[in-house]
């Protein structure tokens, strides 16, 4: 018998490739323009989704980002979107906070840096300050949250929301 083709390598192989020592999971990361943001928001889904609004200086966005990926990974129902208002011209600074932080949910840097042309699109009592989250019901209904909650504020919010 040859040692290649022994059903022991085989499981070495399988193994080494669940562990992730050969294949590394990719993360869900794209510039977007806000027309492409505009698109996405208006396309219509099942599910509630939550558009979050970051930045990788902003801390109080850091430290909500855990309730809500927690969020996510519990309910089924929801679909989080994870929206960086970091500088589109260093995507590689986003990139590495995803990698560092193990974030699961799909991040988009929104490269517009023309704030006041849109912000008021997103939603008209929206300041420009961050962290803040547009959440969409099913039927298209949008709720809007500026600033930083706690994992039960989020809870709350959402339950009376949904």
């Amino acid at each position: 018998m040859h040692i290649l083709s022994s059903p022991f390598i085989a499981f070495l192989i399988f193994s080494f490739l669940i562990k992730g020592d050969l294949i590394k999971e990719e993360k869900s990361f794209e510039i977007i323009s806000f027309a492409q943001f505009e698109k996405m928001v208006d396309t219509p889904s099942d599910k509630f989704r939550i558009y979050n609004f970051w930045a990788t200086w902003c801390g109080p966005c850091i430290k909500e980002m855990p309730y809500f990926e927690n969020l996510n990974a519990s309910d089924p129902s929801i679909e989080l979107f994870f929206v960086s208002l970091d500088d589109g011209r260093k995507p590689e600074r986003v990139t590495s906070f995803i990698e560092r932080k193990g974030i699961k949910a799909p991040v988009y840097l929104l490269d517009d840096v023309d704030y006041n042309k849109w912000i008021d699109k997103v939603d008209t009592s929206w300041s420009g300050a961050i962290p803040a989250s547009l959440f969409i019901k099913s039927d298209g209904t949008r709720s809007f949250h500026e600033g930083e909650v706690t994992e039960v504020e989020l809870k709350t919010l959402i339950n009376q929301l949904k």
